[in-house]
């Protein structure tokens, strides 16, 4: 089997000194990016670009905004840290049904914004990881080919579940395109066998998935199951399925993958993947861990702390936006969400394995309209994946869905307006990239919640700390406050004689601020003073001028002061070395450095609101620079642009903008 495409697929030219080598991009160039913004009440556009605007709730009374944090000098001395941690802590569930909206088309063209995305968090914490599954994996089926190339295809109107969810067709070039994304940017995948029908298991996602995969270290494992414990109310197993059930099954997978010669490692299945309608005592109860041992590489869970499922499916209770926003705004709320499952990873770390949040996000059936693509949800998801690391999970993967979803950290544009748009980079992969540079690329980082400022549950902090020593912090401040009144300082001491230490501050920090003008703000959000810009307007690189500030510390006193905006985070390095580590990268992306000649005849305005083409109605032109076929070949007189993307290194690679 091969195991990669062509040299052809990707250049990988890592010598610095080339000097004579060329590659095609299919470069989208904001033709006309103008766009006006409906009002929210009137908005019936794709969730993933709603303009709804909640208003942040009231400041709380009586807040301390003076208050000291005192660490000890040595991890030694620390009660209560977590496991050792990796930067890569914070990954994406990306559904199985837009990989190709995402990813690219197939193995040679790739999306350059989604490469530049995972180089910034590549080069913070050395590695990202990725699911890809959700519904839509347990419906999947691997076909030799589809009509006209495509590597994926959906078939609704299939399953008759109550989600709707579409048949999934796809080919091996799903695989490949994973193995050629790895290589650049090192990414990690979980997958998932379908377990729709276990009377007759398709193994086929392991065996090539484990053929073009696991050789170069790229796969991590397969989910055996997504959320089982919902398989009866989405009427896809009896109402009497329990996890003795889900036991039975599992042992059906294990035994088939145990008997298939085609998939060689047989110790990396993940379950149960759960979403709290079953505890998770309630499947270790059943002797699931102890019976498969041999065959489970990780246990996991899925869970959001609410859902919208009634606006989109009539089920449940409705929730109003405005109504839950400050349930999002407090550090009681990731303590919360957590709490179920502290049992479980002391039970992971008992029986020697990790423990993953596999699937989550701020609200299930999308997410909320005004809370999921804000600021606010910024801070709560970096609260929320910092408490998860200090409660033992060993990552956590926010959920990434299509156009009609509220929380994406990232989307694409329409296809019908991939000429004249760029990406939208959502609130929350701003959190991906604090919990980056916060735990670095060591592997060594453990965090301890601070309980701050009396346990305040608007000023929550955490310290990080490396190979016996304190290296960052992390303060937040979930206050929305124009006056500038709830900002706060924290009077930093390390070691000193209030804990029978020597003085151990250093006579100067770096910080960089996660900043917004409120929780609600959508678009203007900065990191240290950069951002991806508002909707339709990246290309996955950060933009602006990196800000960091450097602190005078007082030795003499044995104390630093840094002060946290309201609403807004800080990352504290506290020495040179924890800053150069991880606060400090030299991202290398994929930029587009050269754009031919454009011809258009199509009024943006119109080409804005139609319907757009499929992929597989577009032909593509030769790939060699200045070919009279370059470019695109429609029967449209659309747009055909060409360019150039490297990286520093020198290594080239070819894409397509669907």
């Amino acid at each position: 089997m091969q195991l990669f495409h062509p040299l052809n697929v990707f250049v990988f030219v890592i010598l610095s000194s080339l000097v004579n080598a060329s590659v095609t991009v299919y470069h989208q160039v904001p033709l006309a990016d103008s766009t006006t913004t409906a009002s929210s009440a009137n908005y019936t556009g794709a969730a993933a670009y709603d303009p709804t605007v909640l208003t942040p709730p009231p400041v709380p009374s009586g807040l301390t905004t003076q208050f000291g944090i005192q660490l000890s000098s040595s991890s030694a001395t620390v009660q209560g840290l977590s496991i050792p941690q990796k930067g890569s802590f914070m990954g994406f569930s990306i559904e199985f049904t837009v990989i190709n909206q995402i990813f690219g088309v197939n193995a040679t063209y790739l999306q350059v914004p989604f490469l530049n995305l995972m180089a910034i968090l590549r080069e913070r914490a050395g590695e990202v990881l990725i699911r890809v599954g959700g519904n839509t994996q347990e419906t999947a089926v691997l076909v030799d080919s589809l009509p006209g190339g495509v590597m994926m295809t959906k078939e609704r109107g299939i399953t008759g579940d109550v989600t709707a969810t579409p048949t999934l067709l796809y080919t091996a070039e799903v695989f490949y395109t994973m193995a050629n994304i790895s290589a650049l940017v090192n990414t990690k995948w979980f997958l998932g066998i379908p377990f729709n029908d276990t009377n007759n298991l398709r193994l086929g996602i392991a065996e090539v998935g484990e053929a073009v995969l696991s050789g170069p270290g790229y796969l991590l494992g397969f989910q055996v199951g997504n959320e089982p414990d919902l398989y009866a109310a989405h009427d896809v197993r009896p109402s009497t399925y329990s996890p003795s059930d889900y036991f039975g099954e599992f042992g059906l997978v294990v035994n088939a993958i145990n008997s298939d010669n085609n998939i060689p490692v047989k110790n990396n299945l993940v379950a149960p993947s759960i979403t709290g309608q079953w505890t998770p005592e309630s499947v270790w109860d059943t002797g699931l861990v102890g019976s498969y041992s041999s065959s489970l590489g990780a246990l996991a869970v899925e869970h959001y702390p609410t859902d919208n499922c009634y606006a989109l499916y009539g089920i449940g209770s409705p929730v109003i936006p405005q109504d839950v926003f400050q349930n999002f705004l407090t550090h009681a709320s990731g303590i919360n969400i957590i709490a179920p499952y502290l049992n479980s990873t002391g039970y992971a770390q008992s029986v020697g394995k990790p423990f993953f949040m596999m699937e989550t996000n701020t609200a299930s059936c999308g997410g909320l309209p005004g809370i999921s693509d804000t600021f606010g949800a910024t801070l709560w998801a970096l609260d929320y994946g910092l408490q998860m690391a200090y409660s033992n999970f060993s990552g956590a993967m926010m959920h990434v869905g299509g156009q009609d979803v509220y929380y994406n950290p990232f989307t694409p544009p329409p296809t019908n307006q991939s000429l004249f748009h760029q990406w939208t980079i959502g609130s929350i992969f701003y959190s991906t990239m604090v919990v980056a540079e916060a735990f670095g690329p060591s592997g060594n980082a453990q965090i301890i919640d601070l309980q701050a400022n009396t346990n305040n549950t608007y000023t929550p902090g955490y310290a990080i700390y490396e190979n016996g020593a304190p290296v960052r912090l992390v303060l937040l401040n979930y206050v929305s406050d124009p006056s500038g009144a709830s900002a706060y300082t924290a009077t930093i001491s390390i070691g000193g004689l209030a804990i029978g230490q020597d003085n151990a501050t250093p006579a100067q920090i770096q910080v960089k601020y996660l900043a917004a003008p409120s929780v609600s703000e959508k678009s203007n959000i900065t990191w240290a003073g950069q951002t991806f810009g508002g909707t339709f307007q990246s290309d996955g690189r950060l933009t602006g001028t990196e800000s960091v500030q450097t602190i005078n510390c007082d030795q003499s006193s044995n104390t630093c002061q840094v002060t946290v905006p309201a609403p807004g985070a800080a990352l504290v390095f506290l020495s040179s070395s924890a800053y150069t580590e991880s606060g400090n990268p030299s991202t290398q992306t994929f930029s587009t450095t050269m754009v031919t000649k454009t011809v258009a005849t199509v009024d943006p305005s119109v080409l804005a609101t139609s319907n757009g083409m499929s992929g597989d109605t577009w032909k593509l032109g030769s790939t060699s620079k200045g070919s009279i076929g370059a470019g695109l070949r429609t029967s449209l007189p659309i747009v055909s642009v060409v360019g150039a993307a490297l990286l520093s290194t020198g290594m080239l690679c070819t894409w397509f903008w669907s």
